[in-house]
């Protein structure tokens, strides 16, 4: 069964139009559906229904079904989307290997990150880019901005060639990988929240307990600087928090330069900083083995420009 659909797929009719239905299907199985992949593929709903009905109706199969339950990969789909990593991951290293032979790098690279990178002092990630650029012109970049978790899944199924993420779980010892900044993350509380007019002094742990949390979806439900928040709510990406915290119905963490400039305006207030701070790591990882030379070369870019950034 598993050679045969990979024979399907290979021996697909392949021209711009079959590889791009191929794309579309692997970035609906990785967004986890037809709505999560909108954003992604910048298409709408019914244009990716579209293109999977076409993708089905060439290779002959059911790939997913769509209900209540959600999205599902058919039998045949989870055989056809390891197919389509293949030949996707085969033809982006036909693409490099023949850019290398004329001297030039070409092809696709694949970049992903967490949010919120823009605002961070620490590091100048549009300037990485820009170098990456003018370094290596005809690559074709592609950035996927995603919680860490889908970055860590992505790594090792190879969806990504490279991500900035900080760590989790065992990921690192499985790819190159390097310490590039650390985070710094800080009790936030919005206007109209019951503990934005306290002063620091009164905001025990005890306190600090009874009120709603919003958390993060790839961490633990753990003690965080020494307190056993009440997760109320979890979302895995900055803006998600930021939300809401903006209701005025949750206090969670947030990167410092990120809610810097809401603490300006006074939509945001910082909670006991002296005690409710931690650090988050961020690594630029790649595979150990046989890594792309466009992935080396961002991330040199990306090490570079974390050293000539100003303080």
């Amino acid at each position: 069964m598993i050679n045969k659909i990979r024979h399907r797929v290979l021996n697909l009719s392949l021209g711009d139009a079959e590889l791009r239905l191929l794309r579309v299907f692997a970035s609906v199985v990785q967004c986890g559906g037809f709505s999560a992949a909108q954003a992604a593929l910048g298409m709408t709903q019914a244009t990716i229904s579209t293109h999977m009905r076409h993708l089905e109706d060439r290779l002959g199969l059911r790939l997913c079904s769509r209900g209540r339950s959600g999205f599902l990969l058919t039998d045949e789909g989870r055989l056809v989307y390891e197919a389509t990593l293949e030949l996707l991951g085969s033809l982006e290293k036909f693409q490099s290997r023949v850019g290398e032979a004329q001297g030039e790098l070409m092809g696709s690279l694949t970049f992903g990150t967490v949010d919120a990178m823009i605002t961070n002092r620490d590091l100048n990630l549009p300037g990485a880019l820009a170098a990456f650029h003018a370094e290596a012109p005809r690559v074709h970049l592609e950035i996927d901005v995603a919680a860490p978790q889908v970055l860590h899944q992505g790594l090792l199924n190879g969806s990504y060639q490279i991500v900035l993420m900080p760590s989790v779980g065992s990921v690192m010892p499985h790819f190159r990988s390097q310490p590039v900044f650390a985070e710094v993350q800080k009790l936030y509380c919005a206007e109209g929240h019951p503990l934005f007019p306290r002063p620091d002094a009164e905001l025990t742990d005890a306190l600090l307990e009874t009120q709603s949390f919003a958390g993060r979806t790839y961490m633990l439900n753990e003690t965080i600087c020494g307190v056993n928040f009440n997760w109320a709510a979890a979302t895995p990406h900055m803006e998600g928090t930021l939300l809401l915290l903006l209701s005025g119905a949750y206090i969670g963490f947030l990167p410092d330069h990120y809610a810097d400039e809401w603490v300006r305006l006074g939509r945001l207030r910082l909670l006991a900083p002296e005690r409710m701070t931690f650090e988050d790591t961020f690594h630029i990882a790649y595979p150990r083995n046989k890594p792309s030379r466009a992935a080396e070369m961002l991330a040199r870019a990306i090490a570079v420009s974390r050293r000539l950034t100003p303080k």
